[in-house]
């Protein structure tokens, strides 16, 4: 079993099992003692035309054509073998904790109900190979009838859902705790003083280390834009501010400290000239406590003595009480 993210195709290696009673083929085991079965190559004797409805495969038979085995009694045995290529939607939401359900969607392509009855047998696991990514939690199925508008009969068909689970294990240690430990970095860059030059490098340094991720993430993930993964370091609101580093703050990617660290290290590095005689606004980065970190504020710097509210870039700026001039 294997599972394309990228194309979503689902590719298992199964053995169909399939059997049903002709009546022309029987024969009396007095008149030809010794002669308990019969092997018929595939195209001499009647088979049903059973496909994969939802294949990806090219040829889209992907089956391998065996002989019929037949009894005195007419029972006719067919078990060819075949590596199938599904179609199956994967939602990548949850990754790398997702479960996926893939469907295997088999039926007659020209024989209706009325010619051909299928009825469903449970699937055998029990020569499943374990499979390094993921875990097979189950192969339930279910006997469908569908009615098209050509016909008046109905077209059954047989179902079964492969459920899977994504195995964590490879996913966690070389994807989530990088990245925690990562953006766990970038909560230390608030603690540097703001006339240390290692500030804007430690917050460089970190937002092209989630880039590196984020690259990572993008390629395992396929290009949809139904659900978007959790984990995915590109949020918008991510690159756009950071939780500061307090106790009650949210917790964040921290790829984009960077704007929030680069508007107050220029006064702690001006010197004298910024005494008494700053004209321009510095602004900092500050994040309100609401329900995501996307919504962000700008107050004027207390060192510079500003009390400015800009007009109309947001609704939840404050602003930050006047300041009395410092002493550099």
């Amino acid at each position: 079993m294997d599972v394309d993210e990228k194309n979503q195709v689902l590719t298992t290696n199964i053995w169909l099992q399939m059997s049903w009673t002709d009546h022309y083929l029987q024969w009396n085991m007095s008149e030809y003692p010794g002669v308990k079965t019969v092997r018929f190559p595939d195209g001499q004797i009647w088979k049903p035309d059973i496909l994969l409805y939802n294949s990806a495969d090219e040829r889209f038979d992907a089956t391998f054509h065996t002989n019929v085995l037949v009894n005195s009694s007419g029972h006719c045995q067919y078990l060819p073998p075949g590596i199938f290529k599904s179609s199956c939607y994967i939602d990548v939401r949850w990754f790398p904790f997702d479960v996926q359900q893939c469907k295997l969607k088999f039926g007659s392509w020209s024989y209706g109900g009325w010619s051909l009855d299928l009825q469903m047998q449970e699937a055998d696991i029990s020569g499943y190979i374990p499979n390094g990514e993921w875990d097979l939690v189950g192969i339930p199925g279910k006997r469908n009838e569908k009615f098209y508008e050509c016909c008046k009969e109905p077209y059954p068909d047989v179902t079964f859902t492969v459920t899977i689970r994504r195995r964590t294990l490879y996913y966690g240690l070389n994807l989530l705790i990088p990245c925690v430990l990562i953006s766990a970095l970038a909560l230390l860059v608030f603690l540097l003083p703001a006339d240390s030059g290692e500030k804007i490098s430690l917050g460089i340094t970190v937002l092209l280390s989630l880039t590196v991720f984020m690259l990572l993430v993008a390629e395992i993930m396929p290009a949809t834009s139904d659900s978007v993964p959790l984990i995915d370091p590109s949020h918008p609101s991510e690159l756009v501010c950071l939780v500061p580093a307090h106790e009650e703050a949210w917790g964040g990617q921290g790829a984009a400290s960077l704007p929030a660290q680069a508007a107050p290290l220029q006064p702690g590095q001006c010197g004298d000239e910024c005494r008494g005689g700053a004209t321009g606004h510095q602004w900092q980065l500050v994040v309100h406590r609401l329900p995501w970190p996307g919504w962000c504020a700008l107050r004027a710097h207390p060192r510079l003595g500003g009390r400015v509210r800009p007009p109309g870039l947001l609704t939840h700026a404050r602003r930050a009480p006047a300041a009395r001039r410092a002493t550099l």
